[in-house]
């Protein structure tokens, strides 16, 4: 296996927190997402399981479609983990409209109808489910369940790769040390992390970190075998290195030999680096490795109901920017954190100038380059769309979201193993059909 293959193999780390082309490209004859089901396609079924349908690693093969719509949920049969613990309490309630209602719910909203971004044709809600992949679908209005499915991979007892909706996870306490006056987003990064040296982060703001303004030198171009991303994934890479190697070793390590491209504070560019510097600073100021920290102020005191689980590095280093996996109940409870500002089942668990911080968003006029998002901006690893319904949301590559709607009291998650990483392609049919959505719930309040 030449080098460039073998590290394909290996740098799932990287792969799913990427935005960018090159991974799993959907071809004119893809499967559908009924024909790509893992239950239709057999992967890793049977005792021992036949060799066409096994699905390994390294194997370089992995996280392609259509095994990706098996992987999604099992990465950590694949990878190092950690647990975002949930603790030992009893789990949160989250309540569901009594059945009869709950059925006629679901009856409605797949029934409901809108008409995609650039189409003339209308589509049904229930066909947007299954042409993005759809793996689960929960919807939250005034803290009632109204809706929850699951397809693919996914089960209730099930946990999804949740991609770089991790890095808005990461952002989220960020914003919370920033408020209680635990973290300085003025400081220079070489200020918190003296290691990093003579890195293109050492001047740059944690603010700069934390909205992704940097001027740092990161390319993702998954065609070139040599662009950063694949640097990145070699050290990142909790694999042996290969014989001769003499690259860095971990995430932390690769931040402080990172170049710098551009000025900071310019111009926000998606570069997942910055989620990892971010983690780092986390982790100095409290003390604490992010998996602690994110059990400590979200999983555990918002009643969860499942561990969530975070890939990690050679050394044990969560990977920030891309490697948690949780169910979708929990991200429910997550992004009701975020519609009620810091409060969930009567308890407040951070201050709620966080949220507001965040639905304000960062300055839009720095913002360019996603054409479905016109007029949003970015701030605290979290996209924020400024429509009119001031919805805001967590991303991750092949559909992932958390879409929170002040305006309906909605939240919507969403987990998925679209063919194509990049949500460019999903959200010309799923941002209306979030808002249909939206405007279904707010009209039968009217009523």
């Amino acid at each position: 296996m030449r080098t460039f293959e073998k590290w394909q193999g290996i740098a799932a780390v990287a792969l799913i927190c990427a935005t960018v082309s090159g991974v799993a490209h959907a071809q004119s004859d893809v499967l559908t997402a009924r024909e790509s089901d893992p239950r239709v396609m057999g992967w890793m079924e049977g005792f021992p399981p036949p060799p066409d349908r096994l699905i390994t690693q390294p194997d370089s093969n992995y996280f392609s479609f259509p095994r990706l719509r098996w992987s999604v949920c099992h990465l950590r049969e694949f990878l190092p983990t950690e647990a975002i613990s949930r603790g030992i309490g009893v789990p949160a309630p989250l309540p569901y409209l009594p059945p009869a209602q709950f059925a006629d719910m679901r009856q409605a909203i797949d029934a409901l109808t809108f008409t995609p971004m650039n189409g003339d044709e209308e589509m049904t809600w229930e066909a947007s489910l299954l042409a993005n992949y759809t793996d689960g679908m929960l919807i939250i209005h005034r803290g009632r369940v109204v809706y929850e499915r699951y397809f693919g991979c996914l089960e209730e007892d099930g946990k999804h790769a949740i991609m770089s909706m991790t890095k808005s996870v990461t952002g989220l306490l960020a914003e919370i040390l920033v408020v209680e006056g635990k973290l300085d987003d003025t400081l220079r990064v070489e200020e918190v992390i003296p290691e990093v040296g003579n890195s293109a982060f050492a001047t740059a703001t944690v603010r700069e970190v934390m909205d992704m303004t940097t001027g740092v030198q990161y390319s993702e171009d998954y065609s070139d075998p040599n662009a950063d991303i694949w640097l990145y994934s070699r050290a990142a890479s909790p694999l042996p290195k290969p014989e001769g190697y003499d690259g860095p070793d971990g995430y932390w390590e690769y931040l402080q030999q990172v170049e710098p491209e551009g000025e900071h504070g310019e111009q926000f560019h998606y570069r997942t680096i910055n989620s990892d510097m971010l983690g780092w600073i986390l982790s100095r100021v409290s003390g604490k490795a992010l998996t602690d920290l994110a059990s400590e102020r979200l999983w555990r005191p918002m009643g969860a109901e499942q561990d969530a689980y975070q890939t990690v590095d050679g050394k044990g280093v969560p990977f920030a920017g891309g490697g948690i996996s949780a169910g979708l109940r929990d991200l429910g409870r997550l992004g009701l954190l975020m519609l009620d500002e810091g409060e969930i089942n009567g308890d407040r668990l951070f201050p709620a100038e966080v949220v507001r911080r965040i639905r304000k968003g960062g300055d839009p006029s720095k913002f360019a380059g996603f054409p479905t998002i016109p007029g949003g901006s970015y701030t605290s690893q979290w996209w924020v769309f400024h429509n009119a319904n001031r919805a805001f949301a967590a991303r991750g590559v092949h559909g992932q979201t958390i879409y929170v709607d002040p305006t309906a009291e909605m939240v919507l998650v969403r987990l998925a193993s679209f063919p194509r990483a990049q949500n460019g392609f999903i959200d010309p049919t799923s941002l209306p059909a979030y808002q249909a959505v939206a405007d279904y719930l707010v009209a039968q309040e009217l009523e």
